[in-house]
């Protein structure tokens, strides 16, 4: 396969609780490899628009509020974060109650994922612009519809349990299976596990075992 993308690409994607984020900037850690969550994206760009009063009734609306966030990148670490006129929201800001319950129903709009899908395309350009010889990419569409050419894909999954009690630990109460229901249905890239993707069951396994299982796969020498 003709290699398009100017560093190597890892998508990882998988529902709610079931290990991406952790795996992602372990992985990153250990490469020393650029972190894109995209899920915080998505939690972003719904806390702002719900700060303009927005709600998830009307996509004309949305589509209408759009045109006025200019969206752009700012490193903390490996981790590169989405700005949103040239503001970073706060974790607790994007991780509030009213944000996880409609985060799915903002995600669901084409247009909001269309309004996205450059700037996360992008953050290749970003990683390798930064000096990255890679990109970890987290999220529910990355091996399906953003980088289906990436190097490496993989799709995390889990018991019912066992994503619950993750999501407990976490300190959010949403439900889960409301969250996979909304994700898997809808119209625009809904969450599947990409074709030729590698799927890992990360319920009996603690974070270093998903880890060590996704580097003797994709065959990277650590980083020292």
């Amino acid at each position: 396969m003709h290699k398009t993308n100017p560093c190597t690409v890892i998508a990882i994607d998988g529902g709610a609780a079931t290990g991406k984020s952790s795996t992602a900037r372990a992985l990153a850690e250990q490469l020393d490899f650029m972190h894109v969550d995209t899920g915080a994206h998505y939690r972003s760009l719904t806390a702002a628009l719900r700060q303009l009063g927005v709600t998830p009734s009307s996509e004309a609306t949305v589509v209408a509020k759009l045109t006025s966030l200019k969206l752009g990148t700012q490193l903390r670490g490996r981790s590169a974060l989405l700005s949103i006129n040239d503001r970073v929201l706060t974790e607790a800001a994007i991780r509030a109650p009213e944000v996880t319950a409609s985060v799915s129903l903002f995600a669901a709009f084409p247009s909001v994922r269309q309004f996205l899908f450059d700037y996360q395309r992008g953050q290749v350009a970003v990683a390798a612009q930064q000096g990255y010889a890679g990109l970890i990419m987290e999220g529910r569409d990355i091996g399906s519809v953003i980088f289906p050419d990436a190097d490496h894909r993989f799709f995390l999954h889990a018991d019912a349990a066992t994503r619950a009690a993750r999501r407990a630990n976490e300190g959010l109460s949403d439900s889960i299976t409301q969250r996979d229901q909304l994700d898997r249905t809808r119209k625009a890239a809904p969450l599947v596990c990409p074709e030729g993707a590698t799927q890992i069951d990360t319920g009996p396994l603690p974070l270093e075992g998903v880890v060590q299982q996704i580097r003797a796969l994709i065959n990277v020498q650590p980083h020292d």
